[in-house]
C-alpha cells in the first residue's frame, strides 16, 4: 500500500505573537516494511531558521523558529509513504518469538550487547512513566505469568485494555497522570499506549511508545472526508533475541498496512508532532487536521 499523508496544524493567537521556537516530529521513518517516497514541510509565515536532524532515538526533527510578528502559524506536512506488512513479517519469526516466556526474556536482558543496552533505555522511567501504582502493578499481574509466553501476554494485555477502557475523547490531557486513567478506565490512544507501557516496565521490561497514523475507513457506501484520520499511538514491546513487536490496543491489532510510523519514543513527550514556546497573550486556538489516502498513480 500507498499512502499519501497531511498533517495540517494551525495556531490562531488572538493578540499575536512576536516569536516562536518549534520543533516538529511529523516526517515517517524509514524502516523495514515502510518507506518514504516523498516528504515536504510547509511552515507559514516563512521561518528565519529552520534545521533538521536526528534524535537520540532516531527520529527526524525539524527545528524552526519566527521572530517576527504574526497572528497565525501554519504547519503542513505532506507525506507520501509505501507500507508493505509482508515485508516485515519476513525479518521476524513469530512462531520461535512465542517460546520466549516473560522469565526467560527478564533473564536475557541481563546481557550486555549493544541492541541490549539499547532496548533496556525503554524499560527505565520516563516524563510521563515515572510513578507506576499499585493498580497498575496488580492488572499486570493478570497477564504476565513468569513460565508464559511474553507475545502472548502482551497480545492479552492489548486485548484486556481494549475491552476494559473507553475511548473518551477530552477526558484527559498531556498532564492527567497515568493512576486517574487506570482508575477512571477512560482516555484516548495515547493514555492506552503508555498504560500498557506502564505495565512492561513494572517487570522490568523494554516497552516503548510508538506515534504515528492508522488509516479510518468511512462507513459502507459513505464518502471519505477530508481530515478525518487522526494521529495514533500503540505500544511496541522487545521480546530478547527477536526484536520488537508492535501492539495497538485502541484497536485490539497487531499494526500492519494501516499503520504508519513516524517516531519512537519513552513516552508522549518525547514524540509531539509539534512543541514549542510561542511569546503572545490572549487566548490561542489550535486545530489539527490529518487526511490519509490510499495512493493511486493514473
Amino acid at each position: 500500500m500507498v499512502f499519501n499523508i497531511i498533517h495540517k496544524t494551525q495556531y490562531k493567537y488572538e493578540d499575536g505573537a512576536s516569536f516562536c521556537h518549534n520543533l516538529a516530529t511529523l516526517k515517517p521513518k524509514d524502516m523495514v516494511g515502510q518507506k518514504v517516497l516523498d516528504y515536504k514541510l510547509s511552515i507559514s509565515p516563512v521561518p528565519n531558521d529552520i534545521s533538521e536532524r536526528l534524535d537520540f532515538f532516531g527520529n527526524t526533527i525539524t527545528r524552526f523558529s519566527i521572530q517576527e510578528y504574526h497572528e497565525a502559524l501554519e504547519v503542513t506536512a505532506t507525506s507520501r509513504v509505501k507500507r508493505n506488512y509482508e515485508e516485515q513479517l519476513s525479518t521476524f519469526d513469530f512462531e520461535k518469538a512465542k517460546l520466549v516466556t516473560v522469565k526467560e526474556a527478564i533473564k536475557l536482558l541481563s546481557g550486555y550487547t549493544q541492541e541490549l543496552i539499547d532496548a533496556k533505555q525503554f524499560a527505565l522511567k520516563s516524563p510521563l512513566i515515572f510513578n507506576i501504582s499499585k493498580e497498575i502493578k496488580a492488572y499486570t499481574k493478570i497477564s504476565f505469568k513468569p513460565k508464559r509466553s511474553l507475545y502472548e501476554a502482551s497480545f492479552e494485555l492489548m486485548e484486556r485494555i481494549f475491552n476494559d477502557f473507553d475511548f473518551v475523547s477530552g477526558f484527559t490531557n498531556v498532564a492527567t497522570p497515568l493512576e486517574d486513567v487506570m482508575k477512571e478506565k477512560k482516555g484516548v490512544c495515547q493514555d492506552f499506549a503508555q498504560i500498557a507501557i506502564a505495565c512492561l516496565r513494572s517487570l522490568g521490561l523494554p516497552a516503548k511508545y510508538v506515534s504515528g497514523y492508522i488509516e479510518t475507513l468511512p462507513p459502507e457506501g459513505k464518502e471519505k472526508l477530508i481530515g478525518t484520520d487522526a494521529s495514533h499511538a500503540w505500544f511496541s514491546v522487545y521480546i530478547p533475541t527477536f526484536g520488537w513487536v508492535d501492539f495497538d490496543p485502541t484497536n485490539n491489532q497487531i499494526p500492519k498496512n494501516q499503520h504508519i510510523t513516524v517516531a519512537y519514543g519513552r513516552d508522549y513527550l518525547d514524540v509531539p508532532p509539534l512543541k514549542g514556546v510561542t511569546y503572545s497573550s490572549g487566548k490561542n486556538k489550535m486545530e489539527v487536521s490529518v487526511d490519509i489516502r490510499p495512493f493511486v498513480e493514473i
